[in-house]
């Protein structure tokens, strides 16, 4: 049984922490704390796992029969739950994709199935909303759902 079986995604807490993702996402985007792609994260983790606060994983549903990238993402899921980093699964690739703007004339599309939310060692990045996330991704592996998800939904 998944997490979105037992929570309908619109369900007030599901909705709360789609909320706080976005606000997490735009907050880090506009501060360069934002890692997107798989590749680039997976760079990043490698350099400096300790400066990761949050790993999201975005799909949709014809991502689903994509065995490449669900190995990735379960090779990434395994990195972050070894390093303790809070990892979330999405769902809503345009609402993903209308947040997060887009890329710049003349450059390729992005790849927005995995992002990273940084965190600089000196200055504790202190985040309400990434707190909620955070509280949330903890409360799921407490009832052993390791990986939880949530619906961004087009407003």
């Amino acid at each position: 049984m998944t997490l979105e079986e037992l929570v309908p995604c619109d369900s007030s807490k599901m909705q709360a922490v789609s909320e706080a993702v976005e606000r997490v996402l735009v907050a880090a985007q506009r501060q360069d704390r934002l890692t997107v792609g798989v590749y680039e994260s997976a760079k990043l983790m490698n350099v400096d796992p300790d400066s990761v606060v949050l790993c999201l994983l975005a799909t949709d549903e014809e991502d689903e029969g994509d065995i490449a990238l669900q190995i990735h993402f379960t090779l990434i899921q395994a990195f972050c739950c070894d390093n303790d980093i809070a990892i979330l699964r999405l769902q809503g690739m345009q609402r993903l994709a209308t947040l997060l703007g887009e890329p710049e004339a003349g450059t390729e599309p992005r790849d927005l199935h995995c992002l990273l939310v940084t965190s600089p060692h000196t200055d504790s990045w202190k985040s309400q909303s990434l707190a909620e996330v955070a509280n949330y991704c903890a409360e799921s592996r407490d009832r052993n759902q390791w990986v939880p998800s949530v619906c961004l939904q087009e407003r």
